[in-house]
């Protein structure tokens, strides 16, 4: 059962907007505490649940994914509201390795070309000995090839263009899910398709 209350949900604002994502066990919580609604689909339309209606609702049609307790069985809820929450959180997103490939879509920023991690440097656009800081304004994914031509001079000097002008990335709650994760269909409705695919560089503040 431990597998099935990790599952994600969607989480919605009272506005109905998509703000978060958190597992099955912490969606049941707020479900059981009245902080939240299940959303559920059915012919098209939405309807939203309590603890007690989705009780009655799971043992009138049991779904296929379950969540099996002592006394009652309930259907794993893919999406709740929240009933009070009504704002969009706003946050930074953090300067790491990985969100840079993330920005960068594993792409160099000199050749154009896609890459592997593992064949990819970060890379100075103004170089270190040149007093470039590292920022989200001046680092970039570079194949070795070009990171070896470019070596420690700045672009203008090495000849080389970049193929976007780096920026930090502005945050939205899905940034934090591996974009190899399926999201559940009934999301779809939420969710703008673009999010899944969005190349951060061009998601600019």
């Amino acid at each position: 059962m431990t597998a099935v209350l990790e599952q994600p949900v969607l989480v919605l604002n009272r506005l109905w907007q998509a703000v978060n994502i958190c597992s099955a066990r912490r969606a049941l919580t707020m479900l059981f505490e009245g902080n939240a609604q299940v959303v559920h689909s059915q012919e098209g339309n939405f309807d939203t649940f309590s603890f007690n209606e989705w009780t009655d609702f799971s043992e009138r049609e049991p779904g296929p994914e379950c969540i099996n307790g002592v006394s009652i069985s309930l259907r794993l809820p893919r999406v709740i509201l929240l009933a009070v929450y009504d704002r969009m959180p706003r946050k930074e997103v953090k300067f790491t390795r990985h969100n840079i490939f993330q920005r960068d879509k594993n792409t160099c920023q000199y050749c154009g070309k896609k890459f592997d991690t593992r064949e990819l440097n970060l890379d100075h656009v103004v170089p270190r000995q040149h007093n470039g800081p590292t920022t989200w304004d001046n680092i970039v994914c570079s194949c070795i090839p070009c990171n070896t031509r470019k070596s420690n001079r700045t672009p203008e000097q090495a000849g080389m263009h970049l193929i976007r002008q780096p920026r930090k990335p502005r945050w939205h709650p899905f940034m934090q899910v591996r974009f190899s994760l399926h999201y559940h269909e009934s999301w779809r409705h939420f969710l703008d398709i673009a999010y899944w695919n969005i190349e951060l560089g061009e998601d600019l503040q």
